[in-house]
């Protein structure tokens, strides 16, 4: 324990117990130190990193590499009533579910007991003829090149999951399911994280670069231990996200028919264009990478 003379009354009799922080005082400890920490994709094609909820550095345009630290085992689900509107103030989603199975005892407005026969599973329920219940997956990532080895949360929006990859470059899940087929792991490589070009909305590619370093490996072991490896995977969670403001509710319909067979059918994803080649960056991303981490 320090020594620093911090107490008013100096005169007072001391314990000779051990004096080690308490359990208590290590929780406060742990939970007031937390830093929340994400690469945030933007419409206008740039990533940000963001501190909580600060911008740190310049945005990046174009591409990332990441080394993915840890992911959930199955897409994740999230359903709002009320459609975005950035002038408001965020809200807990009104339904979420991690596994993409049920919804989570934290939601507030449960639409069904599981995601199999929930109303907002349909197709119609939502905007443009899709699902009002949108897929949607977290990842724990590192920036490659960063060897402070501080996690970031990254968010893959549902356009960005599914579909065929051409090549190597992939959407989402395509991606995992390409590296494993070849043998890869999807924490042993770095991997870019890229807009595509080709796309005419806001959508993300995936690319392996090369097997990470022994240094990145030792990096990355560290990592998996933290706390942010895991919470940064998961739907809203209020701690991470810094969204506690609860949806407003409604009166509950309920859903009398339920489906004929368990199936959950794949979102419908408009055809691939063809590339001619894999979109380049204008500038090198570990230069990028060592712009951001030095200002």
């Amino acid at each position: 324990m320090s020594n620093l003379a911090i107490f008013k009354d100096q005169s007072a009799p001391v314990s000779t117990r051990k004096r080690e922080l308490s359990e208590l005082s290590k929780s406060l400890m742990q939970k007031t130190s937390t830093t929340n920490r994400r690469i945030q994709a933007n419409t206008n094609g740039t990533f940000k990193r963001v501190v909580n909820g600060e911008q740190m550095g310049s945005a990046v345009r174009g591409e990332v590499n990441v080394i993915i630290v840890s992911l959930l085992p199955k897409v994740s689900r999230i359903f709002y009533k009320e459609k975005f509107d950035p002038k408001k103030e965020a809200t807990l989603p009104n339904c979420w579910s991690n596994l993409g199975e049920k919804p989570e005892d934290m939601a507030s407005d449960k639409q069904s007991a599981s995601c199999i026969s929930c109303p907002q599973n349909v197709k119609g329920s939502g905007e443009s003829g899709g699902r009002a219940c949108r897929y949607q997956r977290r990842l724990a990532v590192l920036l490659a090149g960063d060897t402070s080895g501080d996690i970031y949360q990254m968010n893959i929006p549902a356009k960005s999951l599914f579909g065929k990859g051409l090549n190597n470059a992939h959407p989402f899940e395509s991606y995992i399911k390409f590296l494993l087929g070849n043998g890869e792991g999807v924490d042993d490589v770095v991997t870019n994280v890229a807009f595509d070009a080709n796309a005419d909305t806001m959508e993300l590619i995936f690319t392996p670069m090369r097997h990470i370093t022994e240094e990145e490996y030792t990096l990355l072991d560290e990592a998996k231990t933290k706390p942010e490896a895991k919470l940064y995977t998961s739907i809203t969670v209020a701690q991470t996200d810094g969204v506690k403001k609860l949806p407003k509710e409604e009166p509950k319909i309920e859903r009398a028919d339920e489906p004929e067979d368990d199936v959950v059918e794949e979102p419908q994803v408009r055809p691939t264009k063809k590339k001619e080649a894999a979109p380049k960056a204008k500038k090198d991303v570990a230069d990028v990478v060592d712009d951001w981490l030095s200002e």
